[in-house]
C-alpha cells in the first residue's frame, strides 16, 4: 500500500461525482455506503435489554466486508449471538500511536405501527435511507466499511494503525460489547490512544446562514439509580406513619424538583465561547462575570448544544410498589436516570444522600464515568479541518454529549474518545429527534459527505 497523499487546504467542496485529488473515495465507495447502510438496517438487531438481542448476523456481514478488503477480522462473544468484530489496519508510521474507530451494531426497538414505512426495510426512497439504525448508528458503521474498502481498492494506508471495532450491546449495558472487549481482550487495542465514534460532526442549522458541526469532546457520566423505601406493612384503612410508598414518593419528588447548580466543564465553556463569537460576542465563558442566564438566549437555537450539559441531572423514570389497593406494602422502589458532569460525581453523591433522606436508601443500578477530551490539540484541529474542508461555510464547535457511548468502556484502556460521524444535513432535518425516534432516516447525500470527510480525517490523523 502507498502512503496517503497530503491533504489540500480548505476550499470549495468537490463535485458530487468525482473524488478530490489524492482521495481514494470513488463512485463505488459512494454507492457502497448507501448499500451497506440499507443492508445493515435490514438485519434486525433490536436490543430490548436484559440480553434480548442477537447481533451476530450483522457482525458476520461486517466481517465479510472487512475480509474482502484484505483484513483479518475476529469475531468475539461473551454470550452466544452477542457478537463483536475487531480488525486492525496497519499504518505506515510504525512509531505512531494507534487510533480506534468504533460503532455499535445493535439498535433500540421500533414499533412498526408508529412508522410510515417498515422500520427494518432499509428502503431507499426520495434520496433518503429509511429504517431503525439509519441515524443510530448503522450509517456510521457503513461509512467506516466503505472507507476501508476504498482504501483497499486504491492501495492506500493510513499514517497510524487503525483498529476497527463493531460492538454489541451499546444500547443496554455494553456488558456483551465494549465492556467485554475492554476487560477481556485489551490486547486487540494495543497502542490505541484515541477513538472516534458516534454523535458528532453532523449539521445543526442555527440560522438562515449558519451551519454548525458539533464534534463531541465529552460525555456526561451515567448514574442510573435504584431507590428503596422500607416501612411497615399494614391495612390500607389505618394510619401508618411508616408508609414505604409515601416515603419513596417524597424522595422522588425532591429528586425530580431539584435544581442542580451550573458547573462549567472545559468542553462546555469552549463551546459557549465559540458560539458567542459566531454571534459577534466576545465572551469568556469561564469568567465569573459571565451571566449564563443572560447569555444563553443571545445564542439563539445554538444554545441547545449546551443547555443539557451545564449541570448534573436526575430524572425519575420508574416507580414500583404494592400489590393490592387496601394493603400498605413494606417496600417501594424507584429508578432514576442520573447523569454526572466530568468532575461532578462527588457533588452528585452528596446531594443524593440529602435528597433521599433517612427513610430511603439508594444504590447504583448502572454506572459509567464521565469523559472529557482536549479541544485545543492536533486531533480536534484535524477533525475540524476535515469537516470545514468539505463545507467551507460550516463551522465546527466542540460540545459535550448529554448521554454516553461505548467510549466510556474503551476509556478503561486509556483511549480518549471523540464523537465524529460526519453528515451534511439539509435545513429542517431534525437529526436530534431521530435518535431512538420514529421514521429514523438519513439522506444519501449526507452519507456521501460523511464518507469523504471520514476518509480525509482518518488518513490525516
Amino acid at each position: 500500500m502507498s502512503e496517503a497523499t497530503p491533504r489540500h487546504r480548505p476550499g470549495e467542496p468537490p463535485a458530487e461525482g468525482d473524488p478530490p485529488d489524492g482521495s481514494p473515495v470513488d463512485r463505488e465507495a459512494l454507492d457502497e455506503v448507501v448499500e451497506f447502510t440499507s443492508r445493515l438496517i435490514r438485519i434486525d438487531t433490536t436490543n430490548r435489554g436484559g440480553g434480548d438481542c442477537r447481533e451476530r448476523p450483522a457482525a458476520e456481514y461486517a466481517a465479510e466486508l472487512l475480509a474482502s478488503a484484505g483484513l483479518e477480522p475476529v469475531l468475539l462473544e461473551r454470550t452466544p449471538g452477542r457478537t463483536n468484530v475487531v480488525a486492525r489496519i496497519a499504518g505506515t508510521d510504525r512509531s505512531a500511536d494507534a487510533l480506534l474507530v468504533h460503532g455499535h451494531l445493535d439498535v433500540v426497538p421500533a414499533e412498526a405501527a408508529d412508522w410510515s414505512t417498515d422500520p427494518f426495510s432499509g428502503e431507499v426512497r426520495d434520496g433518503v435511507v429509511w429504517g431503525r439504525g439509519a441515524v443510530d448508528m448503522k450509517n456510521m458503521d457503513a461509512m467506516v466499511l466503505a472507507v476501508v474498502r476504498a482504501w483497499a481498492r486504491a492501495g492506500v494506508a493510513p499514517r497510524r494503525d487503525i483498529v476497527i471495532a463493531f460492538t454489541a450491546d451499546e444500547e443496554d449495558s455494553a456488558v456483551d460489547g465494549s465492556g467485554f472487549l475492554a476487560d477481556h481482550h485489551p490486547g486487540l487495542f494495543e497502542g490505541c490512544t484515541e477513538g472516534l465514534s458516534e454523535s458528532g460532526a453532523f449539521t445543526v442549522h442555527t440560522g438562515p446562514r449558519q451551519r454548525l458541526y458539533p464534534i463531541a469532546a465529552g460525555e456526561r457520566g451515567t448514574a442510573w439509580l435504584k431507590l428503596t423505601a422500607r416501612g411497615t406493612t399494614g391495612h390500607g384503612s389505618k394510619p401508618n406513619p411508616a408508609n414505604a410508598v409515601s416515603r419513596l414518593a417524597a424522595a422522588v419528588a425532591r429528586i425530580g424538583e431539584h435544581r442542580w447548580p451550573v458547573r462549567l466543564t472545559d468542553t462546555v465553556a469552549a463551546c459557549i465561547t465559540e458560539l458567542a463569537a459566531l454571534q459577534g460576542l466576545s465572551v469568556d465563558a469561564r469568567s465569573c462575570r459571565t451571566d449564563l442566564d443572560e447569555l444563553l438566549p443571545k445564542l439563539g437555537p445554538a444554545a441547545a448544544l449546551v443547555e443539557a450539559t451545564l449541570r448534573n441531572s436526575t430524572s425519575p423514570t420508574v416507580l414500583s410498589a404494592g400489590y393490592k389497593v387496601n394493603v400498605i406494602p413494606g417496600t417501594a422502589t424507584a429508578y432514576v436516570d442520573g447523569r454526572t458532569l466530568p468532575g461532578g460525581e462527588e457533588e452528585f453523591l452528596a446531594t443524593l444522600d440529602e435528597l433521599t433522606g433517612p427513610d430511603v436508601t439508594w444504590e447504583f443500578h448502572h454506572r459509567e464515568v464521565a469523559l472529557e477530551a482536549p479541544v485545543d490539540g492536533r486531533t480536534f484541529a484535524v477533525l475540524r479541518e476535515s469537516v470545514e474542508r468539505f463545507d467551507p461555510a460550516g463551522r465546527v464547535v466542540p460540545f459535550c454529549m448529554a448521554g454516553g457511548t461505548d467510549a466510556k468502556q474503551f476509556s478503561r484502556l486509556g483511549i480518549t474518545g471523540y464523537g465524529f460521524s460526519p453528515l451534511r444535513l439539509p435545513p429542517g432535518f431534525d437529526y436530534w429527534s431521530l435518535f431512538h425516534g420514529v421514521d429514523e432516516r438519513v439522506p444519501v447525500d449526507a452519507l456521501h459527505f460523511g464518507v469523504r470527510v471520514l476518509d480525509d480525517a482518518l488518513r490525516t490523523l
